[in-house]
């Protein structure tokens, strides 16, 4: 805290026993210890305050950096899914417009509906019976 030597220390000791004298010396020594501790403490909750405030402060930062964040992707997403809908409702009218331009135009481009196939036991056989093997 300040620049002190020990000689310096020695001859504020001197000066102070001869101003207050050997009966008082120790009582003011201690006093001073006292109050050196107290603002040592003080400097040190100072100290602590500034540095919790400066903490606080990088963490409503992070906080607000975060937030932005979030809210960026957030709003990303709804874009994406905004985008995405309209493609799907886009190929939907497209599907509805072709669905609806075939039944009048071009049948031809529907397959045909397969036969149905009996139970077994029925006397009705398929169109194309399969082809036996024989193993010997």
């Amino acid at each position: 805290m300040f620049d002190i030597g020990f000689s310096e220390i020695v001859v504020i000791a001197v000066v102070a026993l001869i101003v207050i004298g050997p009966e008082r010396l120790p009582k003011v020594a201690r006093t001073l210890g006292h109050m050196f501790g107290r603002l040592q403490r003080y400097v040190n909750e100072v100290k602590a305050d500034i540095h919790r405030e400066m903490e606080i402060e990088e963490l409503r930062k992070l906080q607000t950096q975060v937030q932005e964040a979030a809210r960026d992707f957030e709003e990303s997403v709804n874009k994406t899914a905004r985008d995405f809908g309209s493609g799907v409702r886009a190929v939907e009218s497209q599907l509805n417009a072709g669905a609806s331009a075939e039944p009048s135009g071009n049948a031809e481009a529907l397959p045909a509906p397969k036969a149905p196939i009996d139970a077994p036991g029925s006397s009705a056989t398929p169109a194309n019976p399969p082809a036996r093997t024989h193993s010997s």
